[in-house]
Formats: C-alpha cells, sequence, structure tokens
C-alpha cells in the first residue's frame, strides 16, 4: 500500500554486551528498513540506568524517514531488538537492545501496544539530549532544565 512518508524518531540504547557495537549496528539496520531512511543520527550517549537496573546504558536517537504505519514501524523496531537477542524477564530489566518509538510525524496514538508521542519522553535525559541535537526545535530548554540531574555525557559521533 502506498503511503506517503513520515517523519519519526527513534531512540535506540542497550546495557548488555557490546553496548556501542550493538547501538552502531541498530542505527545501520533502521536504513534497512523497509520503505525506511536514516535522515540524521545523533551521537552516542553513556548514561546511568533510570529507573533500571543494570551497567550504563549507551543511548542515540534517529530521525527516520519512513512509509511504513506507526504499528508496522514498532513492530520492525521489535523485529531488531529480537535479532539483537531482546528478552523481557521484568519491566526495564536490562537489555542488549531496546528501541523505542518517540515521535511518528504529528500522530497521536494511545492503543494498547503503542502509546506516541512517546509517555515518558521528556522525562529521560538519555532521550531528550540525543533528540535536541538531531531535532532542536523538538525540545526546550525548559524540558532539558528538567533532566539535568541525570547522569549523561556524550561519548562519540
Amino acid at each position: 500500500m502506498w503511503r506517503e512518508p513520515v517523519l519519526a524518531y527513534v531512540g535506540l540504547g542497550a546495557n548488555l554486551g557490546p553496548a556501542t557495537q550493538v547501538v552502531t549496528q541498530a542505527l545501520q539496520s533502521l536504513d534497512g528498513l523497509p520503505g525506511t531512511r536514516v535522515l540524521r543520527r545523533s551521537s552516542l550517549y553513556r548514561s546511568a540506568p533510570f529507573e533500571a537496573s543494570g551497567p550504563d546504558f549507551i543511548n542515540a536517537v534517529a530521525a527516520l524517514q519512513t512509509r511504513l504505519s506507526a504499528p508496522d514501524l514498532l513492530a520492525a523496531l521489535q523485529g531488531l531488538e529480537d535479532a539483537a537477542g531482546r528478552t523481557r524477564p521484568f519491566p526495564n530489566a536490562p537489555r542488549t537492545l531496546d528501541l523505542d518509538l518517540l515521535l511518528y510525524g504529528d500522530a497521536c496514538i494511545d492503543s494498547p501496544c503503542l502509546t506516541v508521542p512517546h509517555p515518558r519522553l521528556i522525562e529521560r535525559a538519555f532521550v531528550l539530549l540525543p533528540l535536541a541535537e538531531i531535532a532542536p526545535q523538538l525540545v526546550s530548554a525548559a524540558q532539558i532544565g528538567r533532566v539535568q540531574g541525570q547522569d549523561i555525557v556524550k561519548i562519540g559521533a
């Protein structure tokens, strides 16, 4: 089915195994999703677990142009997580790869399987800082100010 392209933003994170390598590979894999291409990607960031446990996370955000519907994009992201060995033994468990659909155009979706904008997007420095890097118009100074106490550092391009 023909669909007009939509600008979507995806948050990436990992804190098990070779996390930097996994996040970098996932950024490349996003470009291979059907009808999808990566327009921009943030630097990599290291952040302490937030409402989670385990080692520090490696995080990034990517801007995608996609022809996939939001549910189809979510399913594709979950497929990439599964391919990276993601398991969900309990909420906020350490993970080999976590891909969150943050924004899907200007859509507001609230279904049992998907909520967009991501409901905790503005609470997390590991999302807001990389998002502000690639789409500063989407993040306010006040939002950044509310997460400034969270432990996060840019580690590379």
